[in-house]
């Protein structure tokens, strides 16, 4: 029988059961050794974020995967079908609390996300068919996730891609990782990407593109700013109209490209701002950044009011006196600014001009010359040459690009298996820790028992991934590791 163990004072180690006699949680403050009876294991030093700035999590979604795995592997069991509240619940214990996630912006912070948000994301996730284990491929997300390979997430499978803004040609050039639009094209046809939509300055033409036969759309707002309402009425017509699926990029495909994807989803899906914030993260580590995480919460109400007026209408069963109330109801929400401020209709019809963004080093810039550093196996390049790399491309991309915010029909759909990016993918940067902190264990604690108290095979263990996403408040320097306690017989 395990118990849980709650004492004050520093040092004090906490424990939780998770399964009944067969798997437990655990803060310990030193490494025990396991024996006969008990196994502990430890994904410290396994599954590491790769921060930006001073963001911490969540673990993107191989990581998950690869976490999931690894216990059921342990305990040779499927997963758990624990709700989120049932999952938070358990990891309420003691006096433990936990530091909610923050966005990949330099400075202070004044928005964060919960692991209940993190809990309820997967399971929308899951149930909407974002995620499912049985057909991921960890190979892929790990490959394309890496900026020489084309720095690309799926947000939605099979309906929305975040990716890296292509440049004029792709190079290498002091450590940053630029890629051309014929280097996306064979991936994007051969996974039905029909449309691609552009929120940054123009690095390339847009012809390299329709020429292809994809559909190209430009949606320019600032780096780090939010969209006007006629950006995202115009992302998600385009978006509902689209035959296959969307690719999405500003400069970084960060934070321009998470906030209009969550845009869509909590339209289409009914997710709160903080769950989309959360999912697309996972997805795509470094989304969603600053004030558009405060803009998507005022979005919420009115997308979800669109929704739901969007499927009547798809039902065919809204009437004349429902839709005008819907669309009174709209307009009222959506005369609301973040800055309280009423929105002017003339604003609302001008498309960001982009002549700022091109000579100077923007948000999208840093984060991009971050992700390259830290990916490349040329980490002795200091990160203002790489910023001085992204720069000078800039001004040095092609001269033409009038007419290149044009909508042009694709012409063609041939698939292509062979991919344009390089195969070599670096080793992972392992950072230092400090070994006076906390040493969180796992555990699988193994004792003999009856036959008729052995858990049936297909008993599942899932638990929301809680494990790899959790990270104390007392020991904010590592990620909350865990304990198992498996009894056989």
């Amino acid at each position: 029988m395990l118990w849980i163990m709650s004492l004050k004072g520093a040092g004090t180690p906490l424990v939780t059961e998770v399964i009944k006699d067969r798997l437990c949680f655990a803060i310990l403050y030193s490494r025990p050794k396991s024996s006969s009876n008990v196994h502990y294991f430890s994904i410290d030093n396994e599954l590491e974020y790769e921060n930006f700035y001073a963001d911490f999590g969540p673990l993107n979604l191989a990581m998950v995967y690869r976490y999931c795995c690894k216990i059921n592997k342990k305990l040779k069991v499927i997963y758990l079908g624990k709700t989120p509240e049932e999952a938070y619940r358990i990891l309420m214990f003691g006096d433990t609390s936990y530091i909610p996630f923050r966005d990949a912006a330099y400075g202070s912070c004044n928005f964060y996300i919960t692991l209940l948000d993190c809990f309820y994301a997967v399971k929308k996730a899951m149930q909407y068919g974002f995620l499912n284990f049985n057909s991921f491929n960890l190979d892929e997300y790990e490959y394309y996730e890496k900026a020489e390979n084309g720095d690309l997430n799926w947000i939605i499978p099979d309906r929305f891609l975040a990716f890296c803004g292509p440049h004029s040609r792709t190079r290498l050039e002091s450590g940053y990782h630029q890629h051309s639009p014929e280097a996306y094209i064979p991936y994007f046809k051969n996974h039905n990407v029909t449309t691609i939509i552009r929120l940054n300055k123009r690095m390339y033409d847009a012809k390299r593109f329709t020429n292809a036969g994809f559909d190209h759309y430009d949606l320019f707002f600032a780096d780090g700013s939010t969209p006007t309402d006629a950006i995202v009425k115009e992302f998600l017509d385009v978006c509902e109209n689209a035959e296959g699926a969307i690719a999405v990029h500003c400069k970084a495909g960060l934070g321009r490209t998470g906030t209009l994807i969550a845009c869509y989803i909590m339209k289409h899906y009914r997710m709160t701002a903080t769950e989309a914030i959360a999912w697309v993260r996972i997805c795509r580590p470094g989304s969603v950044i600053g004030p558009q995480q405060q803009f998507l919460m005022m979005k919420q109400a009115s997308l979800w009011m669109e929704g739901d007026y969007f499927r009547q209408k798809l039902k065919g069963q809204e009437n004349g006196k429902h839709r005008a109330a819907v669309s009174k109801l709209l307009l009222a929400v959506d005369d609301i600014s973040i800055n309280g401020v009423e929105n002017e209709d003339k604003q609302e019809h001008e498309l960001y001009s982009d002549d700022d963004e091109i000579n100077a080093v923007t948000q999208g810039d840093r984060l991009r010359a971050l992700k390259s550093r830290r990916q490349s196996k040329t980490n002795a390049i200091p990160l203002t040459v790489i910023l001085q790399s992204s720069v000078q491309s800039c001004k040095t991309s092609e001269p033409n690009i009038s007419g290149s915010a044009g909508i042009t029909k694709r012409t063609t759909r041939s698939a292509s298996r062979k991919s344009s990016f390089k195969s070599l993918i670096p080793q992972r940067e392992r950072r230092k820790r400090n070994a006076l902190q906390q040493m969180p264990l796992m555990a699988l604690w193994y004792s003999h028992c009856s036959a008729a108290f052995a858990l049936p095979s297909f008993f599942i263990v899932f638990f929301y991934c809680f494990l790899i996403f959790c990270r104390t408040e007392p020991f904010s320097a590592l990620p909350l590791l865990s304990c198992l306690s498996l009894l056989y017989g």
